[in-house]
């Protein structure tokens, strides 16, 4: 058993803590690893805030790269010294997505059998099955995917929820390719990694909307060809006009606001595609006249993780990363240490940061 520290969400609504965490060795199927970089994601904020359930308490962060300590019994896939980025799709092989050959669809992803504790035994829900704000951590080895150690751990582990979420909604579910033109509603980290995706895959224009001044500058950095403030303008509208009248090929939405994914909807070319990444809150809800929706055609597609495989994608990023083809390293705002979770969770809220990096020990 190992004593470490890590970030706790005690209760729902509560400011989080770092604590000490009680971590087992790796059992059969199981892998313990040494997170060197975990990125401060929206998704650890639900978990404090019990907008994912109620299994308090939690030991949050999920974005993550680090090194394999060691691993149990039956575990090939890595092994000791592998620098690998954390996945919450473990692949099951057995379920009727994997049967059919799309694993990326996996119904029954794996994680570790064996609980994480507080000092008291309290059992501890680990963020999306991984709990990384933590010196060490025990996860499913299909977790783990190895990556080349030459990517920086803040910049890699970024890849591990957020940066793939958009990377992978352009371009795994929405299919953007060579002359698409593109409009991406929301620059948040995952917007901007949609745009970065679009602009990668060939898209002709690549239109970044937002209320945030700040936030379209940002995009502009990761490929946006064209913005649109919509604090001041119709984004419908001026999509359109921006595409000559017809609305995008594809349009992304980032926020998970049922308003947000309206404008997308309406924003799109007869036949176009919108793609919903963003994350709504379950209470909200999104009504449409049928007759539009029936007469626009084409498709609506939720993103869930951007449809990615990571053995297959994490791998293919982090060769484009260190090509200098994709700046993983623009996404990194700050680095933090573990008792900065709290403060960074404000900043994220106030749209100050695309991410605060939390920076542990470990070396390569």
């Amino acid at each position: 058993m190992h004593e470490v520290r890590g970030v706790v969400a005690r209760a729902k609504g509560e400011p989080v803590s770092v604590e000490t965490v009680l971590v087992p060795d790796p059992g059969p199927g199981e892998a313990l690893v040494r997170p060197q970089a975990c990125g401060v994601c929206h998704t650890d904020l639900h978990y404090r805030e019990g907008g994912i359930n109620d299994d308090f308490p939690f030991l949050l962060g999920h974005e993550a790269a680090g090194i394999v300590e060691s691993v149990g019994e039956n575990v090939s896939i890595v092994s000791p010294g592998d620098f690998v980025v954390l996945n919450w799709r473990a692949v099951c092989g057995n379920c009727r997505a994997c049967r059919r050959g799309e694993p990326q669809y996996c119904f029954d992803t794996h994680n570790a059998h064996q609980a994480m504790t507080l000092a008291d035994g309290t059992v501890l829900s680990p963020a999306l099955g991984i709990g990384a704000f933590a010196d060490l951590t025990l996860v499913a080895a299909g977790q783990c995917t190895k990556v080349d150690k030459r990517a920086r751990p803040e910049a890699a582990g970024l890849l591990g929820c957020g940066v793939m979420a958009g990377f992978g909604a352009a371009v795994n579910t929405g299919g953007v390719g060579r002359g698409d033109t593109v409009a991406v509603f929301g620059c948040g980290g995952v917007g901007d990694a949609a745009i970065a995706g679009a602009a990668l895959a060939g898209a002709a224009k690549v239109v970044a909307v937002d209320l945030d001044a700040t936030k379209l500058e940002w995009a502009r950095g990761f490929g946006a060809t064209d913005t649109v403030d919509a604090s001041k303008e119709d984004p419908v509208e001026a999509v359109r006009s921006i595409t000559n009248g017809i609305g995008a090929d594809v349009c992304i939405e980032a926020v998970g606001n049922p308003m947000v994914l309206e404008q997308a909807f309406y924003a799109r070319d007869l036949g176009g595609t919108v793609v919903q990444v963003g994350v709504p809150d379950p209470s909200m809800t999104l009504e449409l006249p049928m007759i539009d929706f029936f007469g626009r055609g084409g498709a609506l597609k939720p993103s869930w993780y951007g449809d990615c495989l990571p053995s297959r994608d994490f791998p293919m990023l982090i060769d484009l990363y260190l090509q200098g083809r994709f700046d993983l390293d623009a996404f990194v705002s700050e680095t933090i240490g573990l008792d900065g979770v709290e403060e960074a969770f404000g900043r994220m809220e106030r749209g100050e940061v695309l991410r605060s990096v939390v920076q542990l020990g470990g070396d390569r």
